[in-house]
């Protein structure tokens, strides 16, 4: 490892240590200003409107876009927008959500003089709490003082970690407390590796199975298997629950006199089924853990679609 190489290590550890002191003590100066914050969010009708200018406005974008995404709607504003015609997007059902970590960022002034005409609520986030946007403000949370992790003070870097951390525990609580789910989550991600995950093994399963009633003789079993096209067919009972499956092994096994049997002589009883509201990741865990690449959806005992693996291949769950 050469000197440049070490020295390139020491200062990203010196960075991270940095920021890192900044979150701790952001941590210990919590207080109920963050609780009012959260109920101001909570009694809002509207949507949570995040502005800031610069470093700041970048981390509004982020945490308006996680707010939204976790149950919360909410929408960045860029204040010099806003004093060219878009506090029109900024109404009394909202709550304001702004960021400076001066507090004294004069493009944000129409948009805080706006909040305070309509008497919409404004949060503010900063690091002087004697600042114009704090004082402003109906819920004030101060950044505590930190040291940036430039070197020189002027970077913003510290305090723009303190208000993305501080922006995730907004939304956080407020998932929480609004009891948000894996399920909620998927509504807003419906696209990409997590939005496949999170899919419901009813949006991936198919309705037209194959299914043969226990009584019938292999040789239309047989036939059965080769329309569907799944290697595997479903039997049930009288009273049409699924009662056994016939694989490609449980075919081998029988092979000699075959077509002497029927459905329940050759079948598989009590095979292992998954329902339509599972996530399609447990099915992927229950068809690895058995070795298995169909499974039979069932509800209250009787099929309701089947699932093979390529499926999950297709939508991105494996």
């Amino acid at each position: 490892m050469t000197s440049s190489t070490t020295d390139y290590l020491e200062t990203a550890r010196r960075v991270i240590g940095i920021e890192a002191e900044g979150l701790v003590a952001l941590s210990a100066g919590l207080d109920g200003a963050f609780s009012a914050a959260v109920e101001t969010i909570l009694k809002a009708r509207g949507r949570v409107i995040v502005s800031g200018m610069g470093k700041s406005g970048h981390i509004a974008r982020k945490i308006a876009a996680t707010l939204a995404s976790t149950g919360t709607p909410a929408q960045f504003v860029h204040p010099a927008e806003a004093s060219h015609g878009d506090l029109g997007m900024v109404t009394r059902e909202d709550v304001a959500l702004v960021l400076s970590n001066s507090g004294e960022t004069p493009e944000l002034a129409d948009l805080i003089a706006h909040t305070r005409r309509f008497s919409i609520p404004l949060i503010g986030v900063a690091s002087r709490p004697d600042s114009t946007l704090l004082r402003q403000s109906d819920v004030a949370l101060v950044l505590p003082q930190a040291a940036e992790a430039c070197g020189t003070g002027v970077v913003p870097t510290t305090s723009t970690t303190m208000t993305l951390a501080l922006g995730d525990a907004l939304a956080v609580a407020l998932m929480e407390h609004r009891q948000f789910t894996p399920e909620h989550f998927r509504a807003f991600h419906p696209g990409g590796k997590l939005g496949a995950k999170l899919s419901k093994v009813g949006d991936l399963m198919h309705l037209d199975m194959p299914l043969v009633p226990e009584d019938r003789p292999m040789s239309e079993v047989l036939l059965v298997i080769s329309q569907k096209g799944f290697g595997v067919v479903g039997v049930t009972g009288s009273d049409g629950r699924l009662v056994g499956i016939i694989t490609d092994g449980d075919l081998r096994r029988h092979m000699a006199g075959l077509l002497e049997h029927t459905a329940a002589e050759v079948m598989t009883r009590d095979p292992r089924t998954i329902v339509p509201g599972a996530l399609a990741e447990a099915a992927l865990a229950l068809m690895n853990e058995r070795k298995i690449t169909c499974l039979f959806v069932v509800e209250n005992g009787q099929p309701a679609g089947i699932l093979h693996i390529h499926d999950l291949l297709r939508a991105g769950v494996a």
